[in-house]
C-alpha cells in the first residue's frame, strides 16, 4: 500500500505543480463562456440580410406583410425575375392568387440558395399576413385580438413533483435538462481527457523504458493502480478548483448589483415573489424580478444529491474506462495507429453513451434511459442525466443503488481484467497485438 500511495503522490504531484494545469484550470471557465457568448454573438450578428421584392396577386399582402430585423419586404412596381437583382433586391416572391380552397404554392427567386431559418420566417409572414386577411374579412381586429392575447398570458404553469406522504416539491424541467445534460456532457469529456492521459503516460514510460526500472521494486498492479488514482485525483481537484472558482464569480458579481435591486429581491424573496400591496415598496423592477426568478429555480434543484452523485459517477466512469485505457498503453509500442485501432472497442461504448444521455435528458423514464443508467459502460452519463430530474421521483431508490453496485462491480472486473493484460504487455516490446491475444491473457489462470 505505501508503494501505490508514492506512485499516487509521484502522478498528482507531477501534474498538479505543473504550469499547464494551473493555466487550464484557471482558463477553461472563461474559455467556455467566451465560446459560447462568441457563438451566442456571430449567431445574432452574422445573419445575411434579405431585401425582398413581393409581387402580390391578391392585393392584400401590402400592409399586413410584417419584416423582421433582417428581411425587408417591398411591393414595387415594373419588377420581375429578370430585373429584381439589378433593382437592389436579394430575393423576389411570387405570390399568385389565391382562390382559399385549393393549396396554391408562392414561390421564392434568389441569387443564392437561403437558410431554412430564412426559409421558416418569410414562410411564417406570409401565413400570418393570410390570417390577418381572413381576420379582416370575419371583422375581427387584428390589434384587438393581439391586445387580448397579451392580456390574457397572466397565467404561470408551477410543475410540482410528489414527495413523501401528501407533501410535493417545486421542480423545473428546463433546470434539470440544464443540470443532466451539462454534468453527462463534462464526464463524457473527462473520460476523454484523463483516460487518454493515463493511455499516453502509460506508452510513455513503457516507451523510454522507465517501466522496466520501476517494475523492478513494484508489482504491475500497483504501479497501474497508482497512476489511475494519481491521475484521477488531479481531474477531482481541477473540478473542485472550477466549483470555487464558479462561485467566486457569483459572489463577485452581486457587487455590481445596486443597493436597491438587492432589497427588492429580499423582499421577494421574503414574500415569495409577490410584493403584498401594503408593503413599503414600489413594484419590483425588471432587473429584480430576473435576479429572484433565477435564484428561485436554482434553488428547486437538489444540489447535494446532484453534486455527490456527480462525484461518484465521475469516478466511476473514470476508474471503469481508464483501467482498460492503461491496458491499451501498456501493449503499444512506438506507433501511434496501434493506439487508434486499439481504442476503437473502448471509446464506441463513450460515444454511444452520449448518444443516449442527450435523449434521456428529453425524456428520463424511457426503457433505454433506465435500462442505460444501469449498465456499467454507459451509466456515468446516463445516470447523471436521469438524477437531475429528481430521487426517488425519476430515479427510485433501487435503480440508483443497482446502477451504483454494477458501476462498482465493473470497474472492479476491469481493473482485474486489464492488470493482467498490463502485467503482460508493458514488459513486451516490438510486436503489434491484437484483441484476441489481449483477450487470452486477460482470461488465462494465473
Amino acid at each position: 500500500m505505501n508503494k501505490i500511495s508514492l506512485i499516487i503522490q509521484r502522478e498528482y504531484l507531477s501534474r498538479v505543480m505543473n504550469k499547464r494545469f494551473l493555466l487550464t484550470t484557471l482558463l477553461m471557465p472563461i474559455l467556455i463562456v467566451g465560446f459560447f457568448a462568441g457563438a451566442t454573438f456571430l449567431s445574432i450578428s452574422g445573419k445575411d440580410e434579405h431585401k425582398i421584392a413581393v409581387v402580390d396577386n391578391n392585393g392584400f399582402f401590402k400592409g399586413n406583410l410584417q419584416d423582421t430585423k433582417d428581411i425587408l419586404f417591398e411591393f414595387p412596381e415594373n419588377v420581375d425575375t429578370t430585373n429584381y437583382l439589378q433593382k437592389g433586391y436579394t430575393d423576389i416572391i411570387i405570390i399568385p392568387k389565391f382562390d382559399g380552397i385549393t393549396k396554391t404554392n408562392y414561390i421564392i427567386r434568389s441569387k443564392k440558395r437561403i437558410s431554412i431559418g430564412t426559409e421558416d420566417k418569410i414562410s411564417d409572414r406570409i401565413d400570418a399576413a393570410i390570417e390577418d386577411k381572413l381576420l379582416q374579412d370575419a371583422g375581427i381586429n387584428r390589434n384587438e385580438l393581439d391586445s387580448i392575447r397579451s392580456k390574457s398570458r397572466f397565467a404561470e404553469l408551477k410543475s410540482l413533483e410528489e414527495g413523501t406522504g401528501e407533501s410535493a416539491k417545486e421542480s423545473n424541467a428546463a433546470l434539470s435538462y440544464g443540470i443532466g445534460f451539462g454534468s453527462g456532457m463534462l464526464i463524457y469529456i473527462t473520460m476523454f481527457i484523463y483516460g487518454a492521459m493515463v493511455m499516453r503516460g502509460v506508452m510513455e514510460e513503457k516507451t523510454n523504458r522507465i517501466a522496466e526500472v520501476m517494475i523492478s521494486s513494484v508489482k504491475p498492479f500497483q504501479l497501474m493502480l497508482g497512476k489511475i488514482i494519481g491521475i484521477g485525483a488531479v481531474g477531482l481537484t481541477q473540478f473542485f478548483m472550477w466549483i470555487v472558482l464558479i462561485f467566486g464569480l457569483i459572489a463577485a458579481s452581486q457587487l455590481f448589483i445596486p443597493q436597491d435591486v438587492l432589497q427588492q429581491v429580499n423582499s421577494l424573496q421574503q414574500y415569495n415573489g409577490q410584493i403584498p400591496s401594503g408593503a413599503n415598496m414600489a413594484q419590483a423592477s425588471e432587473a429584480a424580478q430576473k435576479i429572484y426568478k433565477l435564484q428561485h429555480t436554482m434553488s428547486t434543484a437538489n444540489w447535494p444529491v446532484i453534486i455527490g452523485c456527480f462525484i461518484f459517477y465521475f469516478l466511476g466512469g473514470y476508474l471503469f474506462y481508464s483501467s482498460l485505457f492503461a491496458a491499451v498503453g501498456s501493449v503499444v509500442n512506438e506507433d501511434p495507429q496501434d493506439a487508434q485501432s486499439l481504442m476503437l472497442p473502448i471509446t464506441m461504448p463513450i460515444i454511444f453513451s452520449f448518444i443516449i444521455m442527450t435523449n434521456a435528458v428529453q425524456d428520463p423514464s424511457t426503457s433505454i434511459a433506465t435500462w442505460a443508467s444501469i449498465i456499467p459502460f454507459s451509466s456515468p452519463m446516463v445516470m447523471m442525466a436521469r438524477i437531475a430530474y429528481g430521487i426517488p421521483g425519476t430515479v427510485p431508490y433501487w435503480q440508483l443503488a443497482a446502477s451504483m453496485i454494477s458501476l462498482i462491480l465493473g470497474f472492479l472486473l476491469t481493473t482485474w481484467l486489464s492488470a493482467k493484460i498490463y502485467r503482460t504487455g508493458i514488459l513486451m516490446y516490438g510486436k503489434k497485438v491484437s484483441w484476441k491475444e489481449l483477450g487470452k491473457w486477460a482470461f488465462r489462470k494465473s
